[in-house]
């Protein structure tokens, strides 16, 4: 997988005019679900696509937001592959290679495309996204990751390897950790037992659901900013918007460590730039602009 990463990244680097470029993307909320099975699936179109065609897993989100997710960087740094084989959006031009008639796209994770990439709909030419079933129904409910790995084992299953299974199956557990169920699906169950059938040496689950609970809310490695930023939800009632941010740690904590006197407010511009449409008045914090929203909402 590192060395596939590697060589597509420099493909794209060195060449100036490419051919046949299929792309697989994710959406913007980059979860480790999503984010796996992209990476996965390029690696097995790259093994099964015919010559001339450069495929390359694309992350839905600027190289300078990727610090905010700590789960994911846990998990890739485990499995030694490095950010600097990562192609991210605005390092690939893809509208021009849709102009030009060079484009194919394989959405993972979601069925839709950003709303500034909706004139791509054209070259969508497969959607791998898991049906998203009610409560009542959440033995159905399957991970990107699980439906990326049943078509590998289907079409091409020498290619699975120990490591392409320890991620899949990280990712296929942490999918289930953020469904809050008390079970792993049926189907869920039968994709991980595959895999740990065939590979045995494999570490056990709680070992590594343990680890990606500690990852999960880790701020470990960001600055005030970006972890104010990391899990930054905006709510909007018409021209209102108010944003939220979450951060997990006790209370003496965040006295003493991330919020020192004189510390608390996040600069309006880095708000502003992750969400964009919503303006705060100049010289205010993201603090100022929610408070004084929220009196205007009364």
């Amino acid at each position: 997988m590192e060395e596939f990463l590697q060589r597509a990244k420099s493909k794209l680097n060195r060449s100036k005019r490419l051919e046949k470029v299929h792309v697989v993307i994710g959406p913007k909320s980059c979860d480790l679900d999503s984010l796996i099975s992209t990476f996965t699936y390029a690696y097995f179109l790259d093994k099964v696509s015919p010559p001339g065609v450069l495929c390359l897993p694309v992350l839905n989100i600027p190289r300078t937001e990727f610090n905010y997710f700590t789960e994911t960087r846990f998990i890739l740094e485990e499995l030694n592959i490095s950010e600097s084989f990562h192609i991210f959006r605005e390092e690939i031009n893809l509208h021009q290679l849709n102009d030009e008639g060079k484009l194919s796209i394989t959405l993972v994770g979601s069925n839709v495309l950003a709303s500034e990439d909706k004139t791509l709909e054209s070259a969508v030419v497969k959607v791998i996204n898991p049906v998203e079933q009610s409560d009542a129904n959440v033995e159905f409910r399957e991970s990107s990751s699980s439906l990326v790995l049943k078509e590998i084992l289907q079409e091409a299953p020498e290619l699975i390897t120990e490591q392409l299974a320890h991620r899949l199956r990280g990712s296929i557990l942490f999918k289930w950790m953020t469904m809050e169920s008390e079970k792993i699906s049926e189907k869920q169950e039968e994709i991980l037992s595959i895999l740990e059938e065939k590979f045995p040496n494999l570490p056990p689950r709680e070992d590594i659901i343990n680890v990606l609970q500690e990852t999960q809310y880790s701020a470990q490695g960001l600055s005030i900013e970006q972890t104010m930023l990391k899990d930054l939800k905006e709510l909007s009632d018409g021209e209102i918007k108010v944003a939220i941010s979450t951060v997990s740690m006790n209370l003496e904590m965040s006295r003493i460590e991330l919020f020192p006197k004189g510390t608390w407010l996040v600069n309006r511009d880095a708000f502003q730039s992750r969400n964009s449409g919503s303006k705060c008045m100049p010289g205010t914090t993201v603090l100022q602009c929610t408070l004084r929203s929220l009196q205007r909402g009364k």
